[in-house]
């Protein structure tokens, strides 16, 4: 990595807050966000990029991050860049439209050193809770099934033409007619 910019990374529960301050370009921009997408773990659902103190990106930059945008993504992780209006960096970041793909803030949200309950188990050896009475949850019908079967061959019916359908049908190259007779 170049000395141009340096990264400190900071966890709070499930969140990953990284300060990038200097500049992102084309010696260091693909290096650095190569080593933040790998250096974050699993159990992230966000990661916070404050921009903050960048003070200069070029077109590498934007693509890494783009990069780093979708990489996050494809691991089901939200992505979140901090760059202030006053930034020497925002009207790059809204000229290419990367403020469209990935959510920027004003600032950098506040994390709380408590790690954010999504849901509450029970304890071993506590009952487990009640399945709503069966009046409450309506019993689902089963959506109505249908088949097709589509049949490929064609049949002729003979009681409307008169004809045998083993038959040619064309009395121009010497099939039969209507009564069965060879023309020609």
């Amino acid at each position: 990595m170049s000395d141009l910019a340096r990264v400190h990374t900071t966890r709070t529960g499930t969140t990953e807050l990284a300060a990038v301050t200097g500049e992102l370009d084309l010696s260091n921009a693909h290096a650095i966000i190569d080593a933040l997408a790998h250096a974050v773990p699993d159990d992230v659902t966000l990661v916070v990029l404050d921009l903050t103190g960048t003070t200069y990106v070029d077109s590498a930059a934007i693509a890494a991050l783009f990069r780093l945008s979708q990489r996050l993504r494809d691991r089901r992780q939200d992505l979140r860049l901090v760059v202030p209006d006053a930034s020497p960096i925002r009207v790059v970041v809204e000229l290419t439209r990367l403020s469209q793909v990935v959510p920027v803030d004003e600032s950098a949200p506040e994390l709380s050193e408590d790690p954010m309950t999504y849901a509450v188990l029970p304890h071993p050896g506590d009952p487990a809770p009640s399945a709503p009475a069966p009046s409450q949850t309506p019993t689902p019908t089963p959506a109505p099934t249908t088949s097709t079967h589509t049949d490929a061959t064609t049949h002729t019916d003979s009681t409307t033409t008169g004809r045998d359908p083993s038959a040619p049908a064309h009395p121009s190259t010497g099939a039969a007619d209507d009564t069965g007779q060879r023309s020609g």
